[in-house]
């Protein structure tokens, strides 16, 4: 028999204080993930975060949510994404992750959305009928480095003997990529780079339409789901833990020393992604000549964009230093529900870091 425990705010930060949290064969969050939930400025007090399933008084899943609002005909509106699903393969079969799904169907009327999922999950919300895809972005994949020891034997597992091979073909393969990235100098005008979002950058962002502002933004920049470690996190099977893992908030000014675009940097393991860009077309010059700095300096291996203006000149400039490049979409299922009480033409102007995106 399958029984459904709901966690809150308040409830969540009881549950990982105590000894129950970390009693069970698997964790169903990890601490820090937990603690920045609870600091969702988003998030309301009575709001679920976590739903766990017990079958015959044993954990068997669990579901966690990530609140989140619009504000339609100025009034807020109440959503929230999915951010995990997990049955334990003791319990396979027995319908525990529709059961999970359908109770936070239920926790907030059907207003619920999923997007960056593994296709095993996206297999399952299809089969349950009650999304639709709406709102796609297209973006790129931008590839800076030779990478063929971790890429090949990830696809083809028979070829990992053949490792220290692709591990010398790297190593000369980026020789010859660091001598023609050597122009790439460090940009002459004016920029920073910050731990955290200022007061100069949080009224430069008041011009452009964004889903997080300021303060939603820091409170996700000092309170991350990945933290820096070379240990592994063995009972919880989603994003804990990685060698490097930062955010960098960067702000470039013009030649009259104005601020002219600013963004958030998120580099995890060599591989980057801009989750917040606040720039007008025209600007967007100097900040590319930033980037492409910033990606030969610490050696990044790939950028994934789906911030439309920026792939757009990156595509005019002829020194940014990408070697290769892919098309990727991200796909957002909606609930029909949540899709009934939206306007007609909506457009959720989602940038690269909504919804829980920016976190993994």
């Amino acid at each position: 028999m399958t029984e459904l425990k709901t966690f809150n705010k308040k409830e969540l930060e009881d549950f990982v204080s105590s000894g129950d949290f970390s009693s069970f064969d698997f964790l169903p969050i990890s601490e820090h993930r937990a603690k920045s939930q609870i600091r969702n400025l988003k998030a309301l007090d009575h709001q679920t975060l976590l739903v766990l399933a017990f079958y015959d008084g044993k954990l068997a899943g669990y579901v966690g949510c990530f609140p989140d609002n619009y504000l339609i005909d100025g009034k807020i509106f109440h959503y929230a994404w999915l951010s995990t699903l997990f049955v334990s393969e003791e319990f396979r079969g027995k319908r525990i992750a529709k059961t999970l799904l359908n109770k936070m169907f239920e926790e907030y009327d059907g207003n619920i959305i999923a997007t960056e999922f593994t296709k095993e999950a996206e297999a399952l919300y299809n089969m349950l009928g009650v999304f639709e895809y709406v709102y796609p972005k297209t973006g790129k994949r931008y590839y800076f480095r030779s990478d063929a020891a971790l890429i090949i034997p990830e696809k083809k597992p028979e070829t990992k003997t053949l490792k220290p091979l692709f591990q010398v073909a790297d190593a000369m393969a980026n020789s010859l990529i660091a001598i023609k990235n050597s122009v790439i100098k460090k940009p002459e005008f004016r920029f920073e780079i910050l731990d955290h979002i200022d007061a100069e950058s949080s009224e430069f962002m008041l011009k452009f339409r964004s889903r997080r502002n300021a303060d939603e933004i820091n409170v996700f920049i000092k309170n991350p789901w990945v933290l820096e470690s070379k240990k592994k996190e063995e009972k919880y099977l989603f994003s804990s833990y990685a060698e490097v893992f930062k955010y960098v908030w960067v702000k470039i000014y013009d030649e009259h020393n104005h601020l002219a675009a600013c963004s958030l940097l998120q580099l995890r393991d060599g591989n980057l992604k801009i989750p917040y860009l606040f720039s007008e077309a025209s600007d967007l010059d100097r900040f590319i000549d930033f980037l492409s700095y910033y990606i030969v300096s610490n050696k990044v291996k790939t950028l994934t964009s789906y911030q439309k203006q920026l792939n757009t000149k990156i595509e005019q400039s002829k020194t940014f230093p990408k070697i290769y490049e892919r098309n990727f979409e991200r796909r957002y299922l909606f609930h029909k529900e949540l899709i009934q009480h939206l306007p007609e033409g909506f457009d959720p102007e989602y940038q690269d870091g909504d919804g829980d995106c920016m976190m993994t």
